[in-house]
């Protein structure tokens, strides 16, 4: 069906090289629906790829404790220019692995261990380094919860600042993994100067609105933004972190410490956390950068908000109940608090059908998180196929006769794959192409 992508890997290890084969014919006939999933473009593919994999460069451009850096040290300061310039940032870090260690070295910066953090909890649609107890962020920190109104879905911003004030935490992390919603950086920046909190926010999920113009840009209200490369934006998997320069509470938290915010970010990165940065990655990111400055990304992220919306009005008519009543973003979150049925029963019923998406907690949810009452469904690789409002009629239509059959699913869910694979023949992966 396909012709061999992996040439040399197939000579080389046959059986790996087959099971990436298996991987690009089962996705080249379903639907990608996970939030955080995409397809990074071509051009990404061949840097990460690239002879920079060989190449040692612990440090920093022009501060590196190897030789023969010359040319490594223009291509990370490329990344970095091209990442301030995309957000609008004093600052940029590009060498963190990925989201988690990102955030990691914000807290380094930011606070000493024990400190107090509010941030959204995993069930409540936060990410597990925003404090979560099984997670570093939980056990080195002190986690001040907030959440959505488990009845609205929506954050009460008054309710925030009841927390903060009572609280009064070092850190207020603003993002998450399953929030359907505007986030108001505007009213964290608020709460966070009244308490005298460094407000970080995490964009991983929602960077591509942001470059669109859909969705607010926190980099003028934060401290620190963090963020990964490989959703929205559709680069390599890595992170980066963007900051202000200062420090506007040194004097209160840092005073005998004379690094200002941006230096106590790199040396949180590095040698905090890491050793040498993996620059195949980063030269990959600087693709990923230069592609989201353009305005054929621009009007791909705003399809993505639009074919989300789309898709939630779809199911809101069909009668099911969706988080917050529907979405400002790029995912939704259908909601079985009042089903017999859970989550993951939906969730495994829709990837036998060719729809592949995650159980996901609610806010409120009673069941347990190996099951969970709810479904979170994307659009930003569905989006990257090409695919618009129509086939989100389609995909709302599947979804429903799924959930319509979940007890007898074998032949509604072998024939809706069929017409899946026939609608996805249409709509061909960036990474086949070779055209991105």
């Amino acid at each position: 069906m396909f012709a061999d992508r992996y040439p040399h890997l197939s000579k080389v290890d046959p059986e790996l090289a087959a099971m990436l084969h298996k991987q690009i014919r089962m996705e080249s006939a379903t639907l990608k629906m996970i939030p955080s999933e995409n397809f990074a473009q071509f051009a990404v593919l061949e840097a990460t790829g690239s002879i920079l994999t060989n190449k040692y460069c612990e440090g920093y451009p022009r501060a590196r404790y190897y030789e023969g850096n010359e040319i490594v040290d223009e291509i990370e300061l490329l990344a970095i220019e091209r990442a301030k310039s995309l957000f609008g940032a004093e600052h940029a870090n590009v060498q963190p692995y990925s989201g988690s260690p990102a955030n990691q070295a914000a807290y380094r910066a930011l606070a000493e261990h024990g400190c107090k953090v509010m941030g959204m909890p995993v069930p409540a649609g936060g990410h597990l380094t925003h404090g979560w107890r099984v997670n570093f962020s939980g056990m080195d920190y002190v986690q001040v919860p907030y959440g959505p109104d488990p009845a609205t879905g929506m954050l009460n911003y008054d309710q925030i600042r009841e927390i903060a004030r009572r609280e009064r935490p070092r850190i207020i992390w603003v993002g998450a993994t399953s929030y359907p919603r505007i986030l108001d950086y505007q009213r964290f920046a608020e709460i966070a100067a009244e308490v005298e909190a460094y407000l970080v926010a995490d964009i991983a999920h929602i960077n591509g609105l942001i470059v669109a113009g859909v969705h607010p840009n926190p980099v003028p209200y934060c401290d620190v933004v963090t963020s990964t490369s490989h959703k929205m934006l559709r680069g390599p998997r890595a992170g980066f972190i963007l900051s202000k320069i200062e420090d506007r509470y040194h004097h209160k938290y840092f005073p005998e410490n004379k690094l200002n915010l941006a230096k106590r970010i790199d040396r949180s990165v590095f040698p905090g956390l890491q050793g040498g940065p993996h620059m195949n990655v980063i030269a990959a990111m600087a693709v990923a950068f230069k592609e989201a400055a353009t305005e054929e990304f621009r009007a791909y992220g705003q399809q993505v908000q639009r074919n989300a919306r789309r898709l939630a009005e779809r199911l809101l008519e069909r009668g099911y109940r969706l988080v917050s009543g529907g979405t400002d973003n790029h995912l939704i979150v259908l909601d079985f608090r009042d089903r017999p049925f859970t989550g993951k029963d939906v969730a495994e019923a829709l990837a036998r059908a060719g729809i592949i998406c995650n159980f996901n907690m609610v806010p409120g949810d009673t069941r347990k998180p190996s099951v969970t009452s709810g479904v979170r469904l994307g659009t930003p690789a569905l989006t990257s196929m090409g695919m618009r409002e129509a086939e989100m009629d389609l995909i709302a239509q599947w979804i429903d006769e799924v959930c319509r059959h979940l007890d007898d699913l074998d032949e509604t869910a072998g024939r809706i794959r069929g017409e899946i694979a026939d609608l996805c023949a249409q709509f061909p992966i960036p990474g086949l192409r070779g055209d991105r």
